[in-house]
């Protein structure tokens, strides 16, 4: 099963520390923040990791290689000019093959356990009517995306009255079909599909109750660097 971290984003609200550094290799834990998530991959058994970039997209070649310092393959997705996160995993479809895939937001920091992927892809393989799988959290006190629910089937809806409202972790599981017919010569936000897919029945979901956040600004990176330093110390 491979993986896909993206990579690609600008971290406007993260300026200046990503003026000259791309916001996935901001350190936490004395490790950039990616590597964190090759570490944890590689661990869950994945070995097949690509990796988008467009802003100073350079600098991620040049520090994460080729991956085998965490035990993993990189193969890298150059976009130039960003094409948001569906362009960008339409335009990286061909390196993911014909299976389900894991897409992993370079830019959040969790202990959510990756090797569950492989189930959820193994059930979704066999289910054509499911072209993915969210992970969704409890809303943080910042602003997110739209506010998401799970239904008692286990699928995702758009909230409303009576559900309780989460939102879109950045992790989820795609079957190569959800993203066929979205162009990956042009940006293109994942929203608009989701709603589509959720309107239809075919996107499934799970509540996470462990460590998360969206590492957008520097308060939350900082947030980060201490439940890392937490985490080893537990160790």
């Amino acid at each position: 099963m491979k993986v896909m971290l993206l990579a690609a984003g600008r971290g406007e609200r993260m300026r200046p520390l990503t003026d000259h550094t791309p916001k996935p290799l901001l350190e936490v834990g004395g490790e950039p923040l990616i590597a964190c998530h090759l570490r944890r991959l590689a661990a869950a058994g994945f070995r097949e990791v690509v990796i988008n970039h467009a802003w100073l997209g350079q600098k991620i070649e040049a520090r994460l290689g080729d991956g085998r310092t965490w035990g993993v393959e990189i193969t890298y997705s150059r976009e130039g000019t960003g094409l948001e996160t569906a362009g960008g995993i339409a335009r990286a479809l061909p390196l993911l093959g014909g299976q389900p895939f894991l897409v992993v937001n370079g830019d959040i920091w969790t202990d959510y356990d990756f090797a569950k992927a492989h189930d959820i892809a193994g059930a979704m393989a066999t289910d054509p009517d499911r072209l993915g799988h969210l992970v969704l959290v409890d809303k943080p006190s910042y602003p997110t995306g739209a506010d998401l629910a799970l239904l008692p089937s286990g699928r995702v809806t758009p909230h409303g009255e009576g559900l309780v409202p989460l939102t879109f972790s950045g992790i989820a599981v795609y079957s190569p079909q959800f993203f066929a017919d979205i162009p990956g010569d042009r940006p293109g936000p994942l929203l608009p599909h989701f709603l589509a897919a959720m309107a239809a029945g075919r996107l499934s979901g799970e509540h996470f109750g462990g460590r998360w956040v969206d590492v957008g600004t520097v308060g939350r990176l900082e947030w980060a660097r201490h439940e890392a330093k937490a985490e080893k110390s537990r160790k």
